[in-house]
């Protein structure tokens, strides 16, 4: 897989381009058939973030309600941290919009 702009020679560069340039709806994917079942489909097969560990004081009854959420009082931490990255993208769009 190329990982630089300057792998690419110059006709490779306008085809990109070219294709950039095309509405979705115009873009042959005939030789890549879209899947729809993606019932086999394993999620952070390829892409793990960095955790950070740290002490967090929240209060209790927002960890309570995560905890009753969770299945089995379990993975609360983990939808914690979806919502806080659901906030940061979120402010981060506001802030670009500004």
């Amino acid at each position: 897989m190329r990982n630089d702009v300057s792998d690419f020679t110059k006709e490779e560069l306008a085809e990109l381009e070219a294709l950039e340039a095309l509405p979705d709806d115009q873009i042959d994917t005939s030789d890549i058939p879209e899947t729809l079942d993606w019932s086999g489909a394993k999620r952070g097969l390829f892409y793990r973030p960095v955790k950070q560990q740290i002490t967090l004081r929240l209060d209790a009854d927002v960890v309570a309600w995560f905890k009753q959420q969770a299945p089995g009082g379990r993975g609360y931490q983990t939808d914690i941290n979806r919502a806080l990255r659901s906030h940061v993208q979120q402010a981060e769009r506001q802030a670009a919009g500004s």
